[in-house]
């Protein structure tokens, strides 16, 4: 479980402009050992001045890893293969929103008709049962806190059985994109295990 003090270093990471997904590696003894982040649209290398920068300031003894997602796509060998958001689209004249995410080379690609917010949600979690994820969560709520574009958008899914909610935070320019970017972020632990290929 993550301390409150972790939970805030990897929300700042995350409110870095272009990161799409932060992992966090610890020693034995439960330091963090490193950090890495998937970023795209951005510069790598500037993103890694910012995002030391902050792991500086809650862990000193942490390296920083920077990927390029549009470089992660392709399939290769990797210590653990995540779920990449690799587009998203709205169309305004029906309402629909598409979301694409890729998982060891494999496509999944889902849509939903519940506007921006709730519709990019929707579609990321059809997605990641079209790459053969399981998902035992309904989505319960989809909110931005504020009412411009580019602020945070958080996610909360529930558990189908008994369990607790999951949260997730995650900000864009583009309300899908921030809707499936906190809908991947609520199931981050979850979606470390391989998706059942049927």
């Amino acid at each position: 479980m993550m301390s409150p003090t972790e939970e805030d270093f990897e929300l700042e990471l995350r409110s870095l402009s272009g990161v799409l997904n932060v992992e966090i590696r610890h020693r034995d003894n439960g330091d963090v050992d490193a950090v890495t982040l998937i970023v795209t649209g951005q510069d790598p290398s500037a993103i890694r001045v910012m995002a030391t920068q902050i792991v500086n300031l809650y862990y000193t003894e942490a390296s920083v890893i920077v990927e390029d997602a549009s470089k992660a796509i392709s399939p290769r060998e990797i210590q653990a293969v995540r779920v990449a958001l690799v587009r998203t689209d709205f169309n305004p004249e029906n309402g629909n929103c598409e979301v694409e995410l890729s998982y060891s080379g494999r496509m999944g690609v889902g849509r939903a008709g519940s506007g921006q917010l709730f519709g990019g949600a929707e579609a990321t979690l059809a997605a990641l049962r079209e790459l053969g994820y399981n998902i035992p969560f309904y989505l319960l709520t989809v909110m931005s806190v504020a009412t411009v574009r580019g602020w945070p958008v958080i996610v909360t899914l529930r558990p189908f059985s008994e369990g607790a909610d999951m949260f997730g935070i995650a900000k864009s320019d583009d309300d899908v994109a921030a809707a499936a970017m906190a809908t991947l972020d609520a199931l981050n632990r979850f979606l470390t295990k391989a998706p059942s290929y049927q």
